[in-house]
């Protein structure tokens, strides 16, 4: 079965932890997977290739793998360069998601050429274009990408400030409207219901990062609620 389909309409978690962050440890990370599975996730996105090799030893779920890399030349960081997907093809993600925005790249690679070349390769790996346009969206498409996410909806400076639920989800659906290949959401979907009301809205699958898998993001919301109204 197609990977996609296997995860049309399904709850996929995003298991990472910075190395600025508490929880920072590929064995954590791959016990944190162990815990998605058991609570119902049916697909991981996953950061490093320490992190997927030990996640692939814990669950045999599918995939997302990027690599965040940082670049003096760019504000490009999500699978930036040929050289990140090379590492990301070494560990078999199933899925492979990149920056598909319309910035510069490091190196001022080209996106389209590394598109081309996860092709070449007749791997059957699925490329993900993590997005923050409508235009970011058609661009991908349009160069080969399998399918599109909103992982970057207000992370880049034409979109700072937005999120992917405001005015019930109307730019997921401008971007499913504007595509023929799937579209995932993700990207600060923080409750169940916003994940619920994302596939209710046309969104292929639903990936939720932070409001389950960082712990200090989630204390925080319980702590800053406290601090207001006492």
């Amino acid at each position: 079965m197609n990977v996609l389909n296997q995860l049309k309409k399904q709850l996929i978690v995003s298991c990472q932890a910075l190395e600025d962050e508490p929880l920072h440890s590929p064995a954590i990370m791959g016990k944190m997977a162990v815990a998605a599975l058991e609570g119902g996730a049916k697909g991981i996105r996953a950061n490093s290739v320490a992190d997927i090799k030990e996640i692939k030893q814990q669950v045999n779920l599918p995939i997302i793998g990027i690599i965040k890399q940082d670049y003096e030349d760019s504000d490009v960081y999500i699978t930036p360069t040929i050289k990140e997907v090379k590492s990301l093809l070494t560990v078999k993600a199933d899925i492979i998601a990149i920056d598909a925005t319309n910035r510069k790249r490091p190196n001022n690679e080209d996106l389209a050429d590394i598109v081309q070349y996860v092709k070449s390769q007749k791997n059957n790996v699925v490329l993900m274009a993590d997005v923050s346009s409508v235009g970011d969206a058609i661009r991908a498409e349009k160069i080969g990408f399998d399918c599109i996410s909103t992982t970057l909806v207000g992370y880049t400076e034409e979109t700072k400030g937005a999120n992917i639920a405001d005015n019930d989800f109307a730019l997921l659906k401008e971007i499913i409207a504007a595509v023929s290949i799937p579209v995932i959401a993700e990207g600060k979907i923080d409750t169940p219901l916003k994940a619920v009301k994302a596939l209710e809205n046309g969104a292929y699958f639903v990936v939720v990062g932070s409001a389950i898998t960082r712990p200090q993001l989630i204390t925080k919301t319980f702590s800053d609620s406290i601090k207001k109204h006492l």
